[in-house]
């Protein structure tokens, strides 16, 4: 029993330690971060900005329908919450989906063009180390220079 304890331990870590799991999961957490910033854009300065441009309309407040109102007694405790159906809250959420989405999608364009541009530089130096080489004369091979070394010990051969 031991032995399949260890060999499932083992195979665990195996597992675990794969390239693709980590690579996963520091995709996860970048996609967490990345999230954050781009709901924090569509909240703090799409929206309001939205806002103002259609004077100060909050979808919230004005398609939020009150079904049923809370219920308190007389000491201020709510007996039964407040029904609400929401369909200002549902179109402020496809909204935000909407900038969300745009703003992945220009900075995905943004980084794309980037990449490019860096891959157009490097070709570019590539190409033009390749045509300095090519414009640098060509050193004679070993067998070029042997062969000058023997012409001329049989040429000096042929003096004496």
């Amino acid at each position: 029993m031991k032995k399949d304890k260890k060999g499932f331990l083992a195979e665990f870590k195996e597992f675990a330690m794969r390239g693709n799991v980590l690579d996963m999961a520091i995709g996860v957490v970048m996609a967490t971060s990345f999230g954050k910033i781009t709901s924090s854009l569509v909240t703090n300065v799409l929206m309001p900005l939205l806002g103002t441009l259609i004077g100060g309309f909050d979808l919230t407040e004005k398609l939020n329908f009150v079904l049923k109102p809370e219920v308190t007694d007389k000491a201020g405790e709510v007996i039964t919450p407040e029904v609400v159906l929401g369909f200002g809250t549902f179109l402020n959420t496809i909204i935000d989906f909407i900038f969300i989405a745009l703003a992945i999608f220009v900075m995905i364009k943004i980084f794309a063009k980037a990449k490019e541009i860096s891959e157009a530089k490097l070709l570019k130096k590539k190409q033009e180390e390749e045509a300095a080489a090519a414009d640098e004369p060509k050193a004679p091979t070993t067998e070029e220079l042997l062969g000058e070394i023997l012409a001329e010990l049989k040429k000096n051969n042929a003096e004496k």
